[in-house]
């Protein structure tokens, strides 16, 4: 098991390794930051000196292990290198602890992972990253709950009804949500239940978790969440309903199920507590592995509603090219769909032990 464990976690270290890399030479060849940031009267003074406040005038190579250096959370740190000009945050580390004192005033610290400033506000990217984190969480739970609930109560209703027109039309529904891309199906629920029947839901097409209230300041408003949660978990339900009523109409054929029809049991306990808890298991798969795919996909969805989470942020600080924050964004969805991914590895590797010889 330890080397189960072991063999997964090296895996993961080699895939954040790897957007890491692809990462840093993506934006690489992007246009000059310097440009980006002094706007069209920029002199050459002025650029060549942010150029190497950037450290854009070093070897690629070193670049790229200060930038590694910067990412780890146990780092070399030289204070005779912080002061020089190489960054412009001369205080980029803020609280560390110290390991082990080098030579040359060089210490081996503990710290946050450092992602830059943004060359827009000039906060660190971590700071806005954060503050952006939670309202993608809850986007991405509430979906996944959505989805959940009303899929595994529709795959059941399909496979008690099998053959059906319910079950046909529940089967129809199911492929045009899974073949639907996510903006799309964002744009139609938003004009109908937004704008067509806004006076009934009382809906609106943009808003965030808390809105600015003139005399109680920010109130939580859990009304803009029903649409954007609706929009991101059309697709996973899709899977879901097909999932479950694939697994019922397996486990409805099963000898076991026979024998308690034929004792007189109930329908209903005949459905939840033999069928479904047999069921349920690949289900549970698809629900754990679509949580991860969520937080990561739910950049368009959060962009139409306006709603405050990662993915506005990173489509913002496209338009304005403030890279370091689409940097910091796509390794922070890196780190959490890869630590979930193992998670879940480990986890069927504790439940079932033909995962770990796989």
């Amino acid at each position: 098991m330890i080397t189960f464990i072991l063999r997964r976690l090296l895996q993961g270290f080699l895939v954040l390794l790897g957007v890491i890399i692809i990462v840093f030479l993506l934006f690489k060849v992007m246009p000059d930051p310097a440009h980006m940031m002094l706007g069209q009267r920029a002199d050459i003074a002025s650029v060549e000196a942010i150029n190497k406040d950037l450290g854009r005038n070093l070897p690629l190579t070193k670049r790229f292990i200060l930038y590694l250096n910067d990412l780890s959370p146990i780092s070399i740190n030289n204070p005779k290198t912080e002061s020089s000009n190489i960054y412009i945050d001369t205080n980029k580390y803020g609280n560390y602890i110290t390991l082990i004192n080098l030579s040359n005033q060089k210490s081996l610290i503990l710290k946050q992972p450092y992602l830059r400033r943004s060359y827009q506000s000039k906060k660190k990217v971590s700071e806005i990253l954060l503050d952006a984190l939670p309202g993608t969480a809850i986007l991405a739970f509430s979906s996944m709950l959505f989805a959940t609930i009303i899929g595994i109560f529709l795959g059941i209703i399909a496979a008690l009804k099998k053959n059906t027109l319910y079950d046909r039309f529940a089967l129809i529904l199911s492929s045009l949500g899974t073949a639907a891309p996510s903006f799309f199906v964002a744009i139609i629920i938003a004009w109908i239940f937004a704008i067509l029947l806004h006076n009934f839901t009382g809906l609106n097409w943009t808003g965030s978790l808390y809105r600015i209230d003139p005399f109680q300041g920010e109130v939580l408003d859990l009304k803009n969440l029903i649409l954007p949660s609706i929009a991101l978990g059309i697709r996973p339900l899709s899977i879901i309903v097909q999932l479950t009523r694939s697994s019922m109409l397996d486990v409805l054929n099963q000898n076991y199920i026979r024998t308690a029809t034929s004792k007189g049991l109930p329908k209903y306990t005949i459905i939840i507590r033999h069928a479904l808890q047999n069921a349920i298991n690949p289900v549970l798969t698809a629900v754990s592995g679509w949580l991860a795919s969520l937080l990561a996909g739910a950049f368009f969805v959060e962009t139409i509603f306006s709603w405050h989470g990662i993915g506005k942020v990173t489509v913002d600080a496209l338009s304005t090219y403030d890279f370091p924050v689409v940097m910091g964004a796509v390794l922070i969805i890196a780190i959490l769909f890869t630590t979930i991914n193992i998670l879940l590895d480990i986890t069927y590797g504790i439940l079932d032990p033909r995962v770990r010889l796989s």
